[in-house]
């Protein structure tokens, strides 16, 4: 059987945390399996770097700041492999540029075109533990570059994709995928499987639990995962693609406090003009989520839109650059305020979710500022002083009552 395990920075924080996720993956290994190892940088290194870059610029150029962060999980890695070395168990530490993990060129959010497997399977052949940097991959100039925070679960995904593992297990601080974030909603319960659509939903929405562009590659091939704790050895949660058959209306609550509202004012009130707003953003790689449209009046019409708030600065630049031709009279904008979902398959066919939604953040006297729905979430925009009461809130009008 081949396994990938994945372990997060706080798996990996210290001596003593190297040494455990050691011995659960040499478990494996003298159990007769082969093993596959991928590593975040430990604890809190990525923040260390990233203040550190913004003490000598406060600027960096990503292709640069792309080859500061990656030297995090190139130490995880080669200090992983020392540790099986000593405990006499043959290991070996790999970068993304001795694999050959390719990726598109874009610095700070490379997404992977293919992985070569040759070299980790000779390793394996050679009856070594492969260990492998997360977040990582080298692109057409041979320079390298990064997933975006959270890409070393993607690593992950792709290694087990491309090398048809049998298993992918995903190793964090918590013992699986709750109904909510358990540091905020005491009462969230553990979930014991989730579908890939619910979990890529959770994911995309605040929950932190997994890299959201995994689970759209774990379901485009069919990668099995399994979310568990490094510090216990708790079952954790499954993410497939169907879950049991009897399932709660709702999965689970998801807030993301890193969205900001931008409003775009008085543009013509004609086809065309949205398109072309949203077509610029667009062009700048810049995501929009919720979107409002208000009833046209004297020719003109008011577009209200989420970004990430991340993007914030630079959506706003753009659309100041294109005000005239976008025929914008006026653009506003709220970086406090914050997304909170309910997400799950049973909602499709129960037309009262909604309803009880809104009723829990009004019994909690929580505004809604604006709204947006699929077939397996509901999501709306509060204040953002407000999310921690609102998310509180929506868990118990429907998990806890059910």
């Amino acid at each position: 059987m081949l396994i990938v395990k994945k372990f997060g920075g706080s798996s990996v924080a210290n001596k003593e945390r190297i040494f455990n996720v050691a011995n659960r993956c040499i478990e494996d290994y003298k159990a007769g399996h082969d093993v596959v190892v991928v590593l975040s940088a430990m604890g809190d290194t990525t923040d260390d770097l990233i203040a550190l870059a913004h003490t000598i610029d406060s600027n960096p150029k990503k292709r640069e700041l792309d080859m500061l962060l990656t030297t995090g999980e190139q130490v995880s890695v080669a200090l992983m492999a020392m540790a099986m070395q000593s405990l006499d168990v043959p290991a070996v530490s790999l970068n993304a540029f001795q694999v050959q993990m390719h990726s598109t060129a874009r610095y700070g959010a490379a997404r992977f075109k293919r992985i070569d497997t040759d070299r980790i399977r000779h390793e394996l052949d050679s009856r070594k533990i492969v260990i492998v940097t997360g977040f990582q991959g080298i692109n057409k100039y041979d320079d390298i570059t990064t997933l975006g925070r959270g890409g070393s679960d993607t690593t992950a995904v792709a290694l087990a994709a491309v090398l048809h593992a049998d298993r992918c297990e995903i190793f964090t601080d918590v013992d699986g995928v709750y109904t909510a974030d358990p540091r905020v909603v005491k009462n969230a319960m553990k979930l014991d499987e989730v579908t890939y659509d619910e979990m890529l939903e959770l994911a995309s929405l605040g929950a932190k639990v997994l890299h959201n562009r995994s689970v759209e590659m774990a379901k485009k091939y069919g990668v099995e995962l399994v979310v568990r704790s490094s510090l216990n050895r708790s079952e954790g949660t499954v993410i497939k693609e169907k879950a049991k058959m009897e399932k709660m209306l709702i999965t689970g609550v998801a807030a993301d406090t890193n969205t900001a509202r931008i409003s775009v004012i008085g543009v013509e009130d004609k086809p065309g003009t949205a398109f072309r707003i949203f077509h610029t953003l667009a062009k700048n790689s810049i995501n929009v989520d919720i979107i409002l449209q208000s009833v046209g009046r004297d020719g003109t019409k008011d577009i209200s839109f989420t970004v990430s708030e991340d993007d914030l600065q630079n959506a706003l630049d753009i659309l100041e650059e294109h005000k005239e031709t976008l025929t914008i009279q006026q653009i506003t904008c709220n970086p406090h305020v914050a997304k909170i979902s309910v997400i799950g398959a049973g909602m499709m066919s129960n037309p009262g979710v909604a309803a009880r939604m809104f009723e829990s953040l009004y019994n909690s006297r929580i505004n809604i500022n604006m709204i947006s729905t699929s077939e397996i979430r509901i999501t709306v925009l509060v204040d953002e002083k407000d999310v921690d009461k609102a998310m509180n809130a929506v868990h118990d009008g429907f998990i806890m009552t059910e």
